[in-house]
């Protein structure tokens, strides 16, 4: 491992902002991630690909550990068990590559498995609660092990019991998943199946699934491009909020890509089982936010509404105040409450 004193996590995070670790340790190929964090000092934080979190520029006291290294093993012939700090799309590929069904859906998204499992990530109507059988998990303040099950993680939208405060202490060391050795699950959210068309491809296959997934990711402004310069974001900002099933058809009334309502309504079902928790993007649009609406150094992307972008200079508090605004602007004029799917760590 290697450990630094008093480093700006601003290079370890999308947003590119965020203060001084206290200590930073950065993970080798080997290290035990449980040895390592018995030997440091509270509070631990762990960081896999920073891309889902925004990091006061006070920075974060006690230990930041990167982890970005880990194996994937497979232990049936349906089972992989991949450690934390493994890319969540490597993970992916390697599904792929072995004929297993089930996390193709989620081709392309950003961070580490920890991530992944601690915010049940879904993608095209599937979701990490899915293929998740169990994990390692590992409690920070007493050096404690136990392993979760699938029930233990109370599962819901973008949400598991890791999130809750009274488990801040808790990590992810490692997960298994379990797939599906034939195509038994549809790819059923309308604008990927337009793209598969528009292409020529059928999603019969993982290989074809991940190719349509890829480019409708792409299209919609949600791939992360590493070699971004100037431009950096944490990817969608909010959650897609339930409303009144009054409220809906007036919110999806914003949308301004051509798609009918009864095709929004399908997908909102699909992308959330809920056809009341509308796009967050519908809701921004509804309460007077524009794309490319600007705050200084912060603006909303141009495409993509709900991607709040640091242009190169902001400040995390910076960012922090956009958000709020937003926040309190959208609770005001349409009585919604957003809620951040991005992480505040630190003190704002």
């Amino acid at each position: 491992m290697k450990l630094q004193k008093a480093v700006a996590l601003s290079a370890y995070t999308s947003l590119h902002v965020g203060g001084p670790a206290e200590t930073l340790i950065t993970l080798q190929p080997g290290d035990s991630l449980p040895k390592v964090l018995q030997l440091y000092k509270q509070p631990v934080w762990v960081l896999g690909g920073g891309t889902n979190c925004l990091i006061s520029d006070r920075g974060l006291p006690g230990t930041v550990v990167i982890n970005h290294v880990g194996t994937i093993k497979q232990i049936k012939s349906n089972q992989l068990r991949a450690d934390s700090g493994v890319v969540w799309d490597d993970l992916v590929v390697k599904a792929i590559e072995l004929g297993l069904y089930g996390l193709e859906f989620s081709s392309g998204i950003p961070g580490g498995v920890g991530a992944a499992v601690a915010g049940n990530i879904a993608a095209y109507g599937h979701s990490v609660a899915k293929r998740l059988v169990a994990a390692t998990i590992l409690d920070t303040a007493d050096g404690t092990i136990s392993t979760w099950t699938n029930q233990d993680f109370d599962f819901s939208y973008r949400h598991s019991a890791l999130q809750k405060p009274a488990n801040r202490n808790l990590i992810v060391v490692d997960a298994t998943f379990e797939f599906l050795e034939t195509a038994t699950e549809k790819l059923e959210y309308d604008s990927a199946l337009k793209i598969g068309k528009e292409l020529g491809v059928e999603p019969d296959s993982l290989t074809n699934r991940r190719a349509i997934i890829l480019e409708t990711r792409r299209r919609a402004g949600s791939l992360l491009d590493a070699n971004q310069q100037s431009l950096y974001t944490a990817g969608s900002f909010f959650k897609n909020p339930v409303v009144t099933p009054d409220q809906v058809q007036a919110l999806i009334a914003h949308e301004e890509t051509g798609v009918s309502q009864q095709q929004l309504l399908h997908q909102n079902k699909i992308h959330s089982g809920n056809s009341v928790r509308v796009s967050a993007s519908h809701v921004l649009l509804a309460a007077g936010f524009k794309r490319g609406q600007s705050w200084g150094h912060v603006r909303l992307h141009p495409d993509h509404i709900l991607k709040v972008e640091n242009m190169g200079q902001a400040t995390a508090q910076e960012i922090y105040d956009v958000v709020q605004v937003i926040i309190k602007t959208v609770k005001k004029k349409l009585g919604i409450t957003l809620e951040p799917e991005v992480r505040f760590l630190g003190q704002f």
